[in-house]
């Protein structure tokens, strides 16, 4: 698969993840294992990139003593979601159009 479009999947699937709820690091690498191999190196990277553009924030809860880094998806990253929804169908369109499914 395209670098990019990877990059950009990945982005939204965490966006996916994090409309069903606040996660941290590990657990959002444990729930995108089903449908992607990702590591916390790679995660880490797109939580920054994804919290730099206001689609999630974070906050902190101590835990076994030790401060967890939560995350949390914003407004802005609801309509990104929105706004991948309607990509998608377009993509679908293409791709129906190159299995040659689609005619004139």
């Amino acid at each position: 698969m395209d670098v990019q479009m990877k990059k950009g999947l990945l982005d939204v699937c965490v966006l996916a993840v994090l409309k069903r709820g606040d996660s941290y690091g590990y657990q959002l690498v444990t729930d995108l294992s089903v449908v992607v191999e990702i590591s916390e190196s790679t995660l880490y990277p797109i939580l920054k990139r994804l919290e730099a553009a206001g689609q999630l924030g974070t906050y902190s809860i101590a835990h076994n003593g030790r401060l967890r880094r939560y995350y949390r998806i914003t407004p802005i990253g609801l309509r990104r979601l929105k706004e991948f929804e309607s990509e998608w169908r377009e993509m679908e369109k293409i791709g129906a159009f190159i299995r040659g499914e689609v005619s004139r």
